[in-house]
């Protein structure tokens, strides 16, 4: 009986033994999956927000097979472009918690042919989306008063980084239709930057999510077209109620008003009438209010009443983003990921001149059947590549930060470290980051000899003090300003 119980209770173990396996398996799992937050973590730390949100965040980690680390991409460009700047590091900080770990391999995600529930609704909106720019669907949309809306301007082909993110983010608040404390938005930044696309992508958004809504969308010099012909006909008490009957008004480029006191007049009443009824207003401009020239100053004062949003220059890894995203989307041919790290490097004004670039090589390769190469694309944007390497040096930028600042310009770039000398130094560096596309290494070479680390200290430490010191932001966007200018 005994030697019964015996051989039982070995059956139950028996039993239990894949139980305690899997239950093994599945806590090596927790503990990997934690291992990979740590790792995220300190990519971050490391690699700045930028970087990371663009490259890393959206891996995921499946597993440790032997010594190996896999962990999956969205897209084959983001493999690609993990793996040759950022699988070592990857590989490097899992062994601080893991020794055994040998290597990092990054492989595209298979798509998921059935989505989980909880996915249904994001489903549906994109293929809502998806629908508009279709051949199956209508070819545009357009507002409640029948401006066309661009229907490639959503959200989604939004890409979001440093210089745009509080924009990015203001408009999205606003567009999902809850209570908003801010009232005027106002977008303000250089040409091509992504104002209209976030314009057009909030009335797009409002629309599909709150369809009977009145929006009403156009540009400042259309109002003031509007106004005028609406005075020839002497029909004003139309126009007033059309713009003040909607429960969204966009105005972009209200700085082509400058100097139509008329206008500014009718805008000033409008937009007061609109703000008292709760009504939301956006408008958009080239500059802040406060640098609005010819715009009389009630209206300056109100304009900045409620948020208003900056949308700095572009960085390279933000265009970089940009580029890979279009990428995406080219069906026909594929581009190398040295041409678009080349397209972003060298085009560095503005996102339309940026995409105007690749869609150049993309209808060149195309039209005469030749493979896209760094020669190609050379080859195809010679003039263009000149235009840019004109535009902005570090030595134009090293003189004007040492004017701005009213410092020499021998100490700028000599070994002194007071602060009224190591922050525009910084800054200076910073905004050859920005601006030009040299390397890191190239830039501090032209600050002294200095090292590309201590290049990429200041980047980050400029990029971290733009965010908390109001007065370092408007500092960089007069020295950008002044530099494009």
């Amino acid at each position: 009986m005994a030697s019964l119980q015996e051989g039982n209770g070995k059956g139950q173990g028996n039993e239990k033994a894949p139980d305690g396996l899997n239950r093994d398996k599945a806590d090596g799992d927790h503990i990997s999956e934690h291992h990979w937050l740590s790792v995220k973590d300190k990519l971050r730390a490391e690699l700045g927000s930028q970087a990371f949100e663009t490259w890393l965040k959206g891996l995921d980690f499946h597993g440790i097979d032997g010594n190996i680390v896999s962990l999956a991409a969205k897209t084959p460009f983001i493999r690609d472009w993990v793996r040759r700047h950022y699988a070592d590091r990857i590989r490097d900080f899992w062994r601080q918690d893991n020794p055994n770990i040998a290597a990092a391999e990054i492989h595209v995600a298979k798509s998921n042919p059935a989505p989980a529930a909880g996915a249904q609704a994001a489903g549906d909106k994109r293929g809502r989306r998806a629908a508009q720019g279709g051949s199956s669907a209508k070819p545009h949309m357009t507002d409640s008063f029948g401006n066309i809306l661009d229907p490639r301007y959503h959200f989604d082909s939004f890409i979001v980084g440093k210089s745009n993110e509080l924009a990015h983010a203001a408009a999205q608040r606003l567009a999902e239709g809850s209570s908003v404390p801010f009232n005027p938005l106002f977008l303000h930044g250089g040409v091509g930057l992504g104002k209209t696309h976030l314009m057009h992508a909030i009335a797009n958004e409002t629309l599909i999510r709150h369809p009977k809504r009145k929006v009403l969308y156009l540009s400042a010099e259309r109002f003031m077209f509007q106004f005028i012909s609406a005075l020839r006909h002497k029909d004003t008490v139309a126009f007033k109620q059309q713009f003040r009957s909607v429960d969204l008004l966009m105005i972009d480029d209200v700085q082509f008003i400058a100097h139509k006191n008329s206008t500014q007049e009718e805008f000033f009443h409008t937009f007061n009438a609109l703000i008292d009824n709760r009504r939301q207003v956006v408008i958009s401009a080239d500059r802040s209010p406060t640098d609005l020239q010819g715009i009389e100053e009630r209206i300056i004062s109100r304009l900045g009443w409620g948020l208003v949003a900056d949308i700095h220059p572009t960085d390279y890894e933000l265009r970089l983003g940009i580029l890979q995203s279009k990428a995406e989307q080219v069906s026909e041919i594929e581009i190398p990921c040295d041409v678009l790290e080349f397209l972003a490097r060298k085009i560095t004004s503005n996102i339309r001149e940026l995409e105007g670039a690749m869609n150049r090589v993309v209808a060149y390769a195309t039209l005469v059947g030749r493979p896209v190469s760094l020669e190609v694309t050379r080859d195809v944007l010679r003039d263009l590549l000149r235009a840019n390497d004109r535009r902005v040096s570090i030595d134009q930028i090293q003189r004007q930060v040492a004017d701005y600042y009213n410092i020499r310009l021998a100490d700028l770039l000599s070994a002194r470290r007071t602060r009224q000398i190591a922050r525009p130094r910084q800054i200076a560096m910073y905004l050859a980051k920005q601006m030009t596309p040299r390397s890191l290494p190239e830039i501090g070479r032209k600050f002294g000899g200095r090292d590309h680390t201590t290049v990429m200290h200041a980047v980050r430490k400029v990029d971290d003090l733009r965010q908390s010191d109001h007065a370092i932001d408007d500092d960089l966007n007069r020295l950008s300003r002044l530099l494009e200018s």
